[in-house]
């Protein structure tokens, strides 16, 4: 995702309760500006995660489950040129996001090796590993917890935290209808209607 996007570095937002979305639902393509999708993992915590200091293992100690994604992007500003700055300023382009699929413990499973297959209307448009994402997914959200500790803030336990993209962003046409294959964790689906 750095190298599609052209930052060196993660960027995190904000995912308010009206952004998760069920599995299988149909979205008003009017409601999002530039609406791109990405797959992920997602982490529901069951315990507080804070920094500095805090590690891969501390994520997945802290992790009640894991359960596959699928991020609508919606960028409000130009896509040229920004600067992590500017992804953070516009809440990491967070439009949404869709859970689905079968919810594994982070012990039962080698993370770094759930793949997934991105269709969009019937046609592979991604395909990629978890590892992608700084080599683990829990990379992701270790970093970002420490990187909140250096605001005096921390991840709480509840939050569904996204790990981030193992494919490319695929951009959105009105009536396009996604599914993403997890294998055995299963599968989401969305329609932009």
């Amino acid at each position: 995702m750095q190298a599609a996007t052209g930052i060196t570095e993660p960027d995190y937002g904000v995912v308010f309760d009206d952004m998760v979305l069920e599995n299988g639902c149909e979205i008003p393509w009017e409601r999002y500006t530039h609406p791109r999708i990405e797959v992920e993992l997602a982490f529901k915590l069951n315990a507080d995660l804070n920094g500095p200091g805090c590690t891969i293992f501390d994520v997945l100690s802290a992790t009640e489950y894991v359960v596959p994604a699928l991020e609508i992007l919606d960028s409000h500003i130009e896509l040229k040129g920004r600067t992590i700055v500017d992804t953070i300023s516009d809440n990491a382009a967070m439009g949404a996001m869709v859970v689905g699929g079968n919810p594994i413990k982070p012990d039962s499973v080698d993370l770094r090796w759930i793949g997934a297959l991105l269709y969009r209307n019937q046609t592979v448009e991604e395909t990629g590993l978890a590892a992608g994402v700084l080599n683990h997914p829990a990379s992701g959200v270790h970093w970002l917890a420490n990187k909140l500790a250096r605001h005096g803030s921390g991840l709480k336990a509840g939050d569904l935290v996204l790990a981030g993209s193992f494919t490319r962003p695929v951009h959105v046409q009105k009536g396009d209808t996604f599914l993403a294959d997890y294998g055995p964790l299963g599968t989401i689906t969305c329609t932009f209607a």
